[in-house]
């Protein structure tokens, strides 16, 4: 084991009970099951600046969410992050019910600004998070328009169809109300929601304060948390223009999974800005 996480380990007084087993899901970080004396723990290894940016999330979530689980951090260092393990179970629609209620109640949580405090990163990919009090401007110049040039100097996106994105961005304030600054997960695709015998629970964040539908919008991008969700999330309340906002949100974690992953992303980039141009 490596010496740098046996000293955390023991700084932690956890004494392993078998060897580092490795979990599927690690696309970014490498992510290990270790059996201790004292129960299971899961261990991540990653660079330091985002082990301590999802460290600080958790935190963040946990203090914040009642209704939601969140693994307690147990231990930071150097590259190496320990977090407690999570017991799962079988999903239903009183599970999902709960996740809306559980986002809710997230959502709630309004901060001065859109941003936060400090950058982080949603996978690989930098997350700039230098606080704007408009949340349209937000959008466009922490968000959109860095990941827009991102993919463009990789080759990417064409002139053309950053054209096309640019001029969404800008139009941003035509249509979309300012809003509060809601507490957001940040990355809150499917893989990272759990259903564990402590309830709905939520892993892996990129926090930062926005629209709360950035999450909504990123929890239906691959798939649907299904009617309980919903209904339990709006509770009698929808926006009328939810799709509008949706097609918007998902736009960069598009791009972001262009970015990171290659042009295989680039039909669902054009797909998702033709979507929000037929809104206009």
């Amino acid at each position: 084991m490596d010496a740098t996480l046996s000293q955390l380990l023991e700084s932690i007084d956890l004494t392993p009970a078998g060897d580092l087993q490795s979990l599927s899901g690690g696309d970014i970080a490498a992510v290990y099951r270790l059996e201790t004396q004292q129960g299971q723990v899961v261990i991540k290894h990653d660079d330091a600046a985002r082990l301590r940016g999802e460290a600080e999330g958790l935190q963040a979530l946990r203090s914040a969410c009642e209704k939601l689980a969140v693994p307690e951090v147990l231990g930071l260092s150097e590259g190496w992050l320990v977090i407690e393990s999570l017991d799962t179970v079988p999903c239903g629609p009183q599970s999902s019910a709960a996740l809306g209620e559980g986002l809710r109640g997230l959502h709630g949580v309004i901060g001065d600004a859109h941003g936060w405090h400090q950058d982080n990163a949603s996978g690989r990919t930098p997350q700039p998070n230098a606080p704007l009090s408009d949340g349209r401007a937000f959008q466009r110049e922490r968000r959109l328009f860095p990941l827009c040039e991102a993919c463009y100097q990789q080759g990417l996106l064409d002139s053309e169809l950053r054209g096309r994105i640019e001029r969404l961005a800008q139009d941003l304030e035509h249509w979309l109300p300012d809003a509060p600054p809601s507490l957001l997960h940040g990355d809150c695709w499917s893989g990272n929601v759990l259903f564990t015998t402590k309830g709905p629970a939520i892993i892996d964040p990129a926090v930062y304060r926005h629209y709360p539908e950035v999450d909504l919008a990123m929890l239906t991008l691959f798939g649907s948390p299904g009617q309980a969700f919903f209904d339990a999330y709006w509770n009698g309340d929808a926006p009328t223009d939810w799709p509008r906002r949706e097609a918007l949100f998902q736009l960069y974690p598009l791009l972001n999974h262009l970015l990171l992953f290659g042009a295989g992303y680039r039909s669902a980039v054009e797909r998702s800005v033709a979507r929000l141009e037929s809104f206009t």
